[in-house]
């Protein structure tokens, strides 16, 4: 690469977004995936320009293998963790480029990290498998068969049955009237057999301790919520998209925020997503969301 004239500086500019996607959707968190791009940037910054060959592929493979080291670290923090674990919502309604929802995040989790990397690089990003295998490490067959076991690990966690996107608002909006108004019966009707909601609240706001499955018993679990932890009158900021599933952004009656987002299959709800963890909050800006 001529060194001369290239723009190390806008390059990376250029690139932090597609960066910052691998790191989140490898992390499941927007600060620590704002961290590790950070730290790609100061290795950017101080690499040798003569033995970069290749500066898209440095980066890529500087960033996965920061977002390795720190999942070493995070498979015991999340072990440790007071009910269900969720990845940070990431609120961007105008971000289409690929389709890893929340539920497919979470499928990921039971990946190793050389699986997971292997997949978001390949099947996502569309790198090829020696692209990926120079990323993490290891051969390009390796890196094939890596691919290959993840993808039929989260195989389970794509759609059956697609909804259009306008049919999903449609149901979300249906949903969102009949919780705030404790709707049991039509709550039910908007339920899939198989429907499993999951709250996390880190230990630190009040949530379920363990996912909640069926019909019935989420319908009432809903319907308490709507009465006594003040749900009907929570204030609406947005309806927007959460980790590629439509969702709603709101503000409880002690102003801390929170995030639903439900999963819509078939024409039913079947998986409903609920974040109250201050920690996986603080990255909202309250105040954008009069502008959506």
């Amino acid at each position: 690469m001529d060194t001369l004239d290239f723009d190390y500086t806008g390059f990376f500019a250029s690139r932090r977004r597609r960066l910052q996607r691998i790191a989140y959707r490898m992390l499941g968190s927007v600060a620590e995936a704002e961290d590790v791009v950070q730290d790609a940037w100061l290795r950017w910054h101080a690499a040798d320009r003569d033995a970069v060959l290749e500066p898209e592929a440095f980066l890529v493979r500087t960033v996965t293998r920061l977002c390795l080291d720190v999942l070493k670290s995070a498979r015991v923090k999340r072990e440790e963790y007071i009910g269900p674990w969720l990845p940070e919502p990431f609120i961007d309604p105008d971000d289409d480029s690929d389709d890893i929802t929340l539920p497919l995040m979470l499928a990921m989790e039971r990946l190793s990290p050389l699986e997971r990397a292997a997949f978001l690089l390949h099947d996502v990003f569309e790198l090829d498998f020696n692209e990926v295998g120079d990323a993490i490490g290891r051969e390009s067959a390796a890196a094939r068969q890596l691919a290959s076991r993840a993808r039929i690990h989260v195989q389970a966690a794509r759609p059956r049955f697609p909804v259009a996107e306008d049919q999903q608002k449609e149901i979300a909006a249906a949903f969102f009237a009949a919780s705030r108004n404790g709707d049991l019966g039509q709550l039910k009707r908007l339920l899939a057999d198989d429907v499993v909601f999951y709250g996390d609240g880190g230990g630190k706001r009040q949530a379920v301790v363990n996912p909640i499955v069926g019909p019935d018993k989420v319908s009432r679990l809903l319907g308490a919520m709507s009465s006594k932890a003040g749900w009907d009158t929570a204030e609406v900021l947005c309806d927007t998209t959460i980790n590629g599933l439509p969702g709603r952004v709101s503000a409880e009656n002690d102003d801390m925020l929170q995030t639903i987002a439900l999963e819509i299959d078939g024409g039913k709800v079947k998986g409903i997503y609920v974040t109250r963890n201050p920690d996986k909050l603080g990255h909202l800006d309250r105040a954008s969301f009069a502008r959506h």
